[in-house]
C-alpha cells in the first residue's frame, strides 16, 4: 500500500518525513473533513496554517484541505490537523432566499465564499422562504437539507470530494462491502431514547399579521404511557400553511418516536470508499436485542493509515431489526 502526502506553500511542494500514523475522520453531518497526521522537521520542510495538503492511497485521490492547527514538541516532531473545505461552512453570515432548492443553496453559498464545487444532485423540493440569521452556513444548508427529507423523504450528504463540495442522494452511496465478526476487531452496541427519539410534535406557526399562534400536535399515547412524554418543538415558517405543517408533524413524529440503534465497529479492515454518509452491508448476530444482516448508515468514520496496514472504525445508524 502507498501513501503520498503533499504540502504546497507558495510555488514549492514537499513531500514530508512522516512519523506514525495518518489519520482521516469524516462525518455524515455537522463536521468537516479532517487528516491528522505529524511530520519531522527538518532543514527542508517549510510550511504554514494555510496551506493546501493533499493525500493520496495508491494512487487514489482522498483528502484535500488546508492546514488549520500545527503543535510541536521537543523532539522536533510537529502535529499537524488539516480540514476539508465544509471547514469554511462555520461562518456565520445572514440569508434571505426563496423559491430555492438545496443544491441551489449550496452552489449559491460557495460562489459568495470562493469554495470550489463538484456535484450537486438535484435535490428536488423548493423552498418557498427563509430567512436565516446569524446562522453558520452549514447550519443555513442542513435547514434546506432536513426540509428536503421532511417534504420528500429524502436524504442527501453534503462533503468535500477532494477540493468540491458535493451534494449526492444517500442511496448512491452504498459500499458494497461486507462489515462483521470476521472483519472487525470489536463492537459497541446501544439504545437509548435520550438523543432524538421524540412521542410528542408541537410545531407552532406565528401568524404576526394577525397577531396569533397556530399550534398543531401530533402524538403516540402507547409510547407516551411507555417513555413518557418527549416533546419536540419547533416554530416553523410562516408561510408554510395548514396541510405542509400537518405533513411536517407526521413526518417527524414518523422518524423520531423510536428507540434509536448505534453500532460502532472497531478497526474493521479499511476500505478508502467508505466515509460518513456512505452505507456498508453489516452482518453481526445476537447483539443485544437484534441480528444485523443489513446495510446500515455511516455516521462517522475514522481511516487508520499505518505502515501497510490499513483500518476503519465506523459509527453505524440505520433502522437495526
Amino acid at each position: 500500500m502507498k501513501y503520498e502526502l503533499y504540502i504546497q506553500n507558495g510555488d514549492k511542494v514537499y513531500a514530508p518525513i512522516l512519523e506514525g500514523n495518518i489519520q482521516w475522520d469524516t462525518s455524515r453531518k455537522g463536521t468537516p473533513g479532517k487528516l491528522t497526521f505529524t511530520v519531522v522537521k527538518d532543514d527542508v520542510i517549510n510550511f504554514q496554517e494555510g496551506n493546501p495538503v493533499i493525500f493520496k492511497v495508491n494512487g487514489v485521490n482522498i483528502f484535500y484541505g488546508f492546514i488549520f492547527v500545527k503543535g510541536r514538541d521537543k523532539d522536533q516532531l510537529i502535529n499537524v490537523t488539516a480540514y476539508d473545505q465544509i471547514r469554511y461552512l462555520k461562518n456565520k453570515d445572514t440569508y434571505v432566499y426563496g423559491n430555492k432548492k438545496a443544491n441551489e443553496l449550496v452552489k449559491m453559498i460557495a460562489a459568495d465564499f470562493n469554495l470550489q464545487t463538484g456535484t450537486l444532485a438535484d435535490t428536488g423540493y423548493i423552498i418557498p422562504r427563509r430567512i436565516e440569521e446569524n446562522q453558520t452556513l452549514m447550519d443555513m444548508i442542513y435547514t434546506a437539507l432536513d426540509l428536503t427529507v421532511i417534504n420528500t423523504s429524502k436524504l442527501f450528504v453534503l462533503y468535500d470530494d477532494f477540493g468540491k463540495l458535493t451534494l449526492k442522494d444517500v442511496e448512491v452511496m452504498k459500499v458494497p462491502i461486507i462489515v462483521g465478526d470476521e472483519t472487525a476487531e470489536d463492537f459497541f452496541y446501544q439504545t437509548d431514547i435520550d438523543t432524538d427519539t421524540y412521542n410528542k410534535i408541537k410545531l407552532v406557526r406565528e401568524d404576526k399579521e394577525n397577531g396569533k399562534r397556530e399550534v398543531y400536535i401530533t402524538q403516540d399515547s402507547s409510547t407516551i404511557n411507555q417513555w413518557g412524554v418527549l416533546q419536540y418543538y419547533e416554530v416553523v415558517n410562516e408561510d408554510l400553511n395548514p396541510a405542509q405543517i400537518k405533513a411536517q408533524s407526521d413526518y417527524l413524529l414518523k422518524m423520531k418516536n423510536r428507540k434509536n440503534r448505534s453500532l460502532e465497529i472497531k478497526n474493521c479492515i479499511g476500505d478508502i470508499r467508505v466515509r460518513g454518509g456512505s452505507s456498508v452491508m453489516v452482518a453481526l448476530k445476537d447483539v443485544g436485542d437484534v441480528s444485523i444482516n443489513q446495510y446500515l448508515l455511516v455516521e462517522k468514520c475514522s481511516h487508520i493509515f499505518s505502515n501497510s496496514e490499513h483500518w476503519m472504525t465506523l459509527e453505524l445508524r440505520g433502522n437495526m431489526r
